[in-house]
């Protein structure tokens, strides 16, 4: 089983539109990032996390032509925008899609995409499957259990699956779920930039929970263009710390 990275970006994406810093303009196919989004892999299996406005090229880019599953994170559009997109794997596996969520989330996925729920011809048909914190979902054999992350003031998901946790868009992680967080092969964790804002970490609080966890490696991702090339970014970073870049693998 293995984790890949589809995208890596903040919800404007990397180059910014109409920017031309450093990381914008930098040739390092590294530094093109689409929105955060990532597919864990086992065997043929697929089980997407998150589907947003990138969501069909990051399909396509990756060679997935087949998906089992999604499982979104939270309802913001940088992570459900694309969920229409989920047609083509509906037609031609003439399934529902099953999609798991919070029951917030699958709420707003009623109201905002209120078509896919009716039998209109063509329409995505999505099987929403409603999760809660510390819930478990089979997953290629194994279970992928789910943890909550404090988003500012917004619980959302993340998950560990064996030696891997994957925690997107980061302010700060209860206790319950630090307590999850032992002996981690690999920490996937959001780091928004120098200065963090009211609901994502700075480079600084992200490296404390790096530091408080104390994962064999921790891997960086939900990349402001602001951090820098992915180059500089990564010669600036202690031993064990590596920055993400879309379509890089993780075993799990």
């Amino acid at each position: 089983m293995y984790l890949r990275l589809l995208g890596t970006a903040t919800s404007q994406g990397v180059p910014v539109i109409g920017c031309h810093c450093a990381a914008c303009d930098s040739p390092d196919p590294r530094d093109k990032r689409q929105r955060t989004s990532a597919v864990l892999c086992a065997g043929e299996a697929r089980l997407n996390i998150d589907a947003g406005p990138d969501f069909r090229h990051q399909m396509l880019d990756a060679g997935i032509e087949r998906l089992d599953a999604i499982l979104l994170t939270h309802e913001h559009n940088d992570h459900t925008a694309g969920i229409d997109d989920v047609r083509p794997f509906c037609f031609m596996q003439q399934m529902d899609m099953p999609v798991y969520c919070l029951d917030r989330v699958a709420r707003e996925l009623r109201e905002r995409f209120a078509y896919a729920f009716t039998n209109y011809p063509g329409v995505p048909k999505l099987d929403v499957r409603t999760v809660n914190f510390g819930d478990r979902i089979e997953f290629g054999g194994r279970p992928v259990e789910l943890l909550r992350v404090n988003h500012g003031k917004l619980p959302i998901l993340g998950f560990r699956v064996g030696g891997l946790a994957y925690l997107t868009d980061v302010k700060t992680l209860p206790p319950e779920t630090l307590a999850r967080l032992a002996d981690l092969d690999t920490l996937v964790i959001s780091c928004l930039n120098h200065h963090g804002t009211h609901s994502h970490l700075s480079l600084e609080e992200t490296l404390a929970y790096v530091d408080q966890l104390r994962p064999r490696r921790a891997v960086l991702f939900h990349l402001s263009h602001r951090l820098g090339p992915h180059a500089e970014f990564s010669a600036s970073l202690p031993p064990g710390v590596e920055v993400g870049y879309d379509g890089m693998q993780l075993p799990v």
